[in-house]
């Protein structure tokens, strides 16, 4: 294999954010792509085989652009970047990047990430009811959230819905100490995170006393129309297809829906079918209805998390091959006899 030379300059004050802690990045880059990487003053040289070359100088190029942007470098947009560059997609790195939905209020800018998130986002805005599908850390909840209170702000909405079926771990509510209000906030203490983050404790209190912002079980929203809201329901598998119905059901004029959940993390009682199942069949080819699918390769967590996914996603697509082939198999036994 002939050696292919080629540099790209990388400003010193890039650097840093670009080749990682202890150039961690660059290493990657380099067990990935099988180059090697040299540094000298702002060039850094590309030495490799023609194809692996070409792709280091793609991510690196997309890295720095996304560094002049003002964002600081993770191993998921290294790892992302690489993705793509195999594909030969990397431009949508930076593409994705331009799509800023709102700032936490710390001042940290919220953005979708993969391409996956991207499409969501775009979704969200165009459809009326938009199901979020997908394994966890993939953004469903907290890019639904920054979309909410981002309407909200903006005047687009009067108020914000958040609910959520209470029934995780199959424990009963009556179990826990205090108020019903206690016995339920455990349940709904992730979107009270998100909200905390994005909005500040104070505003979002401000708004919740007044009753533009709602945070509630699922089994609140049974009885009444919801006009005007933003209305997000998380945790979508643990829903019975009745539960599903009736909340479909709350939609009213001017409103906007957010329906996130994970089919293969279901905690509902064995036998139990789940709502976002039945939603899935029966509204798929309804126009104002999206169904975003997110996959591993959107998890935004740590590196570890979107291994774990991986993991599990090929785990239960060979249980799943495997169960086919027994029912086939069963099927031909059946009709020999």
């Amino acid at each position: 294999m002939s050696i292919v030379e080629t540099t790209i300059e990388i400003p010193a004050q890039h650097q840093q954010n670009v080749f990682g802690q202890f150039d961690e990045y660059m290493k990657k880059l380099e067990r990935a792509l099988s180059v090697t990487l040299i540094a000298r003053d702002d060039t850094l040289k590309i030495l490799g085989g023609e194809q692996g070359t070409r792709q280091a100088f793609r991510v690196l190029s997309q890295l720095l652009e996304l560094s002049k942007r003002g964002n600081t470098i993770t191993e998921q947009n290294v790892d992302y970047a690489l993705a793509l560059s195999a594909e030969e997609k990397e431009q949508a790195l930076v593409e994705i990047d331009k799509e800023l939905i709102c700032h936490t209020v710390s001042g940290k800018p919220i953005k979708p990430k993969t391409l996956g998130q991207k499409n969501y986002v775009d979704e969200i805005r165009q459809k009326m009811v938009v199901f979020g599908l997908g394994p966890a850390g993939t953004g469903k909840t907290y890019l639904g959230m920054a979309m909410a209170i981002t309407a909200f702000k903006n005047g687009e909405v009067g108020r914000i819905i958040l609910t959520r079926p209470a029934i995780e771990a199959g424990e009963k509510l009556g179990f826990l100490p205090g108020d019903l209000q206690s016995k339920v906030d455990p349940y709904l203490r992730p979107l009270y995170d998100a909200l905390y983050q994005i909005m500040g404790s104070d505003s979002f209190m401000k708004n919740m006393e007044k009753g533009l912002i709602e945070v509630a079980p699922l089994a609140y929203m049974r009885g009444r129309t919801l006009d005007n809201a933003f209305i997000i329901l998380d945790e979508a598998q643990n829903t019975t297809p009745a539960q599903m119905k009736m909340f479909l059901a709350r939609i009213g004029f001017g409103s906007k829906v957010i329906i996130t959940g994970d089919s293969t993390q279901k905690d509902l009682a064995p036998g139990t079918v789940s709502g976002l199942d039945v939603a899935e069949k029966v509204l798929k080819k309804i126009d104002g209805i999206a169904f975003c699918y997110l996959t591993s390769k959107d998890v935004v967590r740590h590196p570890l998390v979107q291994k774990i996914v991986k993991a599990y996603e090929d785990y239960e697509g060979r249980e799943a091959y495997r169960a086919k082939r027994g029912q086939e198999h069963k099927a031909r036994r059946r009709t020999n006899r």
